[in-house]
């Protein structure tokens, strides 16, 4: 049964607060004064009625440590998704976490610390930050080892979404004639592989009108082209692992179907005669997996400040893609297969004001076809005479 005792300490009196917990152990915690004793046991025996009950033991574990349990549990991830939750944890949560036991991490010490965090950090960074670290902490309520997730409710910045960079057709082939020629950027690639550097220009192309991930591309394989039906199936991605390029399946593990146009059909066919099926079709100078940081600095950067388009990165040339297949004529649930997006919903609020610009074609569409309709329907009104039919009287 619970109660309270009353224990002399040196320098005074402390009370200390016997109970049992839902398996029978006998337990007890000190307090200063009675009535925190006898408040902590009216907690208790309510939490032991309504199944809430935590044992104080499982949450006098350091975060250090729960983490580094958390993190080993998370081998369901891909490893680039693994690895950068573990930079995360690394740079951020553990340094001011490491040593503070799980129950006593406060929404109140999260709160300053997420403000300390933007200060220093954009807005999208810290929210992706405070996910892990809630991530971590849900694990902990679902183990039974704290109430609640101190991390719940957290005040975020607020995350403002750049405007996309969209590139005209123009501009495409600008900057894909510009990233061919080695000579052209300057004397950091004046010593590239001519090759190399003429395979840049159909990087540019494949990325602006296809729309994969830079990791799908370089991923994608000469057998996994279908010239006849103009299809080139994405399944696999590769992505640098701290250096190492790990391969997996594509973001939310979905194969799908992108199509391509018959102009970087023919280029394609070019580039891979001679390749076998299981080969790379986009490679690097030495014949590995293509990285998009050397094509980064190799080419793109200053290819683009050539062409008007500083600070254009390849994972952009996506954007270009859902812009161009839009203005094409393409509806969202295309646009959504093509980008390997998981609902429409998600294209719409990325690309949804690009589909406001039709607007005017679904407008003017509507009135050819009312007016058809109306002339339809006089035509039908109309007696056999002025439709240039006989009457009965002339038969």
């Amino acid at each position: 049964m619970a109660s309270v005792e009353k224990r002399a300490r040196a320098g005074g009196y402390v009370w200390r607060a016997h109970y049992r917990d839902p398996n029978g152990k006998q337990r007890s915690k000190s307090f200063a004064r009675k009535v925190d004793a006898e408040q902590f046991l009216t907690t208790v025996e309510s939490s032991k009625l309504t199944g809430a009950y935590i044992d104080p033991t499982l949450s006098r574990l350091n975060m250090g440590e729960w983490t580094a349990r958390w993190l080993a549990g998370q081998a369901h991830l891909k490893p680039s998704t693994r690895e950068r939750y573990a930079g995360i944890v690394r740079a951020h949560i553990e340094p001011m976490w490491r040593d503070v036991r799980l129950a006593d991490v406060s929404h109140a010490d999260i709160q300053a610390w997420v403000a300390d965090l933007t200060a220093v950090r954009s807005p999208a960074t810290v929210r992706k930050i405070h996910r892990v670290l809630s991530m971590i902490l849900m694990l902990a309520v679902k183990d039974g080892r704290i109430a609640r997730n101190p991390a719940d409710s957290i005040n975020l910045p607020r995350a403002v979404r750049g405007e996309h960079l969209y590139l005209t057709h123009e501009q495409v082939e600008r900057l894909a004639t510009a990233v061919a020629d080695p000579y052209s950027q300057g004397a950091r690639t004046r010593h590239a592989d001519r090759a190399a550097a003429k395979s840049f220009r159909l990087v540019v192309l494949f990325l602006a009108y296809t729309g994969v991930r830079w990791g799908e591309m370089a991923a994608l394989r000469v057998g996994r082209i279908n010239f006849l039906r103009r299809r080139a199936s994405i399944v696999e991605s590769v992505t640098l692992v701290r250096g190492v390029p790990t391969w997996g399946t594509p973001k939310g593990h979905d194969r799908r179907e992108v199509p391509l146009p018959r102009f970087l059909l023919d280029e394609l066919a070019t580039h891979v005669a001679g390749k076998g099926p299981g080969e790379l079709v986009f490679t690097g100078v030495r014949g590995g997996v293509l990285r998009s940081k050397v094509f980064q600095e190799a080419a793109l950067t200053a290819a683009a400040e050539l062409v008007g388009v500083p600070g254009l990165s390849p994972h952009k040339l996506r954007h270009t893609a859902a812009s161009l297949a839009i203005a094409s004529g393409a509806n969202v649930k295309v646009v959504q297969q093509m980008l390997g997006h998981r609902s429409a919903t998600m294209t719409l609020d990325l690309y949804g004001h690009l589909f406001a610009d039709q607007l005017d074609e679904v407008a003017d569409a509507l009135d050819v076809a009312r007016a058809a309709s109306a002339q339809t329907a006089v035509a039908q009104r109309l007696p056999n005479t002025q439709k240039g039919g006989a009457s009965a009287a002339d038969k």
